[in-house]
């Protein structure tokens, strides 16, 4: 195994996750590990906590492919510690710009998926179609505003979890269409224990949960699952579309309004609706630039991709 390459992969999947809208799944999923990602989630299981308990911690180690997720955990942190900082400036001083180089990336990341869907027939064509149908329903969503009690953390933590591993759908999303973004945002800066403790118990549960339905899915119908999940890329575009106009807003921890639901438009209907220029040949450089960058990383690892 290529430790320094899952490494910058799990670089690539932090610096995806820390922008609202864009998951590490889809980077897992463009570098070819997202099968071995979800059968070494799905591995923590009885079999698991029996090597625990037994102290065969070597054995638990290597029964969850221990080295891989751990290698992967530490470029994700080491991503979000060192890229945090510089994408969050530039969602909020040049987010359009932002925008067209993140939706180059996942446009061209569908077609390198969609070569992957072996012989296309009905059913794979319905799970396409179906794909990019609920993530655009999700993405062009009004916020639900679920209960902040304590069931409602856990089961936005189990929600959001599930999405963060999807390709094409972003779990910090799914927190502002549940009205939870604020709260969660709270609750890690005021420190609320019990609040992200309970959060972090439901992502867990429901990590497990669905790496074993995907792990299901990949195993027994491959190629419709593989559909399935292009059809999610193909939907998100329409999140990352870099000209987009509010239609609401969602308080942060600090007080300050940001979008949680927002239209897809023009060029020149955003000139109009935000007073602000398009900068429309710089994006189209930057999607280009996104584009490029994906046919390589996939020309470097696209021939890793697994298949049961």
């Amino acid at each position: 195994m290529n430790y320094p390459g899952i490494f910058l992969r799990g670089m690539m999947m932090g610096a995806a996750d820390i922008v609202p809208g864009v998951s590490g799944g889809t980077i897992a999923f463009i570098t070819g590990i997202y099968d071995e990602l979800i059968d070494s989630i799905r591995s923590v299981d009885l079999a698991f906590l029996r090597r625990v308990l037994a102290l065969d911690i070597r054995g638990a180690w290597a029964h969850i492919n221990g080295t891989f997720l751990l290698t992967l955990a530490l470029g994700i942190g080491t991503s979000i510690a060192s890229l945090a900082r510089l994408i969050s400036w530039l969602l909020e001083h040049h987010p359009v710009p932002l925008w067209a180089f993140f939706f180059g990336l996942i446009l061209a990341s569908a077609l390198v998926l969609l070569r992957q869907v072996e012989g296309f027939n009905p059913a794979r064509l319905l799970c396409l179609v179906a794909g990019t149908g609920f993530a655009l329903s999700i993405g062009l969503s009004p916020v639900v505003g679920l209960e902040a009690g304590m069931p409602g953390v856990f089961l936005a933590g189990f929600i959001a979890i599930c999405a963060m591993i999807l390709p094409g759908i972003s779990g910090s999303f799914i927190l502002v269409l549940l009205g939870m973004y604020a709260s969660v945002l709270a609750a890690v800066k005021s420190l609320d224990l019990g609040f992200l403790l309970v959060l972090a118990v439901g992502a867990v549960c429901g990590l497990i949960c669905f790496s074993r339905l995907l792990h299901w899915l990949l195993h027994r119908y491959h190629q419709a699952t593989m559909a399935l999940l292009t059809g999610f890329l193909c939907g998100s575009l329409a999140v990352v579309w870099p000209w987009k106009r509010v239609l609401e807003w969602v308080t942060d921890s600090h007080g300050e309004p940001k979008p949680a639901r927002q239209l897809p438009v023009s060029p020149a209907e955003y000139l109009t609706a935000t007073g602000e220029e398009p900068r429309v040949w710089l994006c189209v450089a930057l999607m280009l630039a996104g584009f490029l960058l994906v046919w390589l990383v996939d020309s470097r690892w696209g021939g890793t991709r697994q298949r049961p």
